[in-house]
């Protein structure tokens, strides 16, 4: 046990980790690597270090720019100190503290809320399909989305006139259906609304079910249970 005059060592006390999701010992290697004077032993510590770091960082195993990134972080652990032959140039404190570019927001307005941007792309894209049958089935199923989008917003019934209209609308009149075409039902679509997406099941998880279900679902085992027998 350490004598009570003995300082203790607290991690507030210690030099602040520049990047703390490898640890300190990580940092310490970098630092032995700044002490190394000669300029390709510290290149094959630096290379050596990066092996290190890069299996700390299994996410980025696979990513366009793996490697540049882990060199990156290397620089920085260094504080840009770092002079060794690195496959990729030294970046400077500027570059990677530089903004990205804002992304300009769509200012187009939507025309039917509940329908939403998708819908109406559909749209799109089914008015640049040529005339014939296939449009016209698109013509169909765009309504029946349409259908379903107004009865996620709304779950009160709504009549196949209201989304034939709007159909017409939103597509500014080219794209039409008579207004006798029946549309998927109601009931149907809240259904689906309300199971949800189906999840696939484990094959193992199925082959014990079709197993079960063969069994008469019994599960395989049969309970016995002891009955006393009456003493006479």
């Amino acid at each position: 046990m350490p004598s009570p005059e003995a300082p203790f060592d607290y991690n507030t006390q210690r030099p602040r980790l520049l990047i703390p999701e490898y640890g300190r010992n990580v940092q310490r290697m970098v630092e032995h690597c700044l002490g190394i004077e000669e300029r390709e032993a510290r290149t094959r510590n630096a290379h050596a270090i990066i092996q290190v770091i890069g299996r700390l960082n299994p996410q980025l195993r696979g990513g366009e720019n793996m490697d540049r990134t882990l060199w990156d972080h290397l620089y920085i652990m260094s504080e840009f100190k770092l002079d060794v032959d690195g496959p990729y140039p030294k970046p400077t404190p500027e570059e990677l503290d530089r903004k990205p570019e804002r992304v300009p927001y769509p200012k187009r307005e939507i025309r039917f809320g509940h329908y939403g941007k998708l819908v109406e792309r559909t749209i799109e894209a089914c008015i640049a399909l040529p005339e014939g049958p296939d449009k016209e089935a698109a013509t169909v199923q765009v309504a029946n989305l349409m259908k379903r989008q107004f009865l996620a917003w709304n779950r009160d019934s709504v009549g196949d006139g209201v989304i034939i209209k709007d159909l017409a609308d939103l597509s500014k009149g080219r794209l039409r259906l008579d207004p006798g075409q029946p549309l998927a039902s109601t009931d149907a679509l809240l259904h689906t609304q309300r199971q949800g997406p189906r999840n696939e099941m484990d094959p193992r998880k199925r082959h014990f079910a079709d197993k079960q279900q063969q069994n008469g679902g019994g599960g395989g085992k049969k309970r016995h249970r002891n009955r006393k027998k009456k003493r006479y």
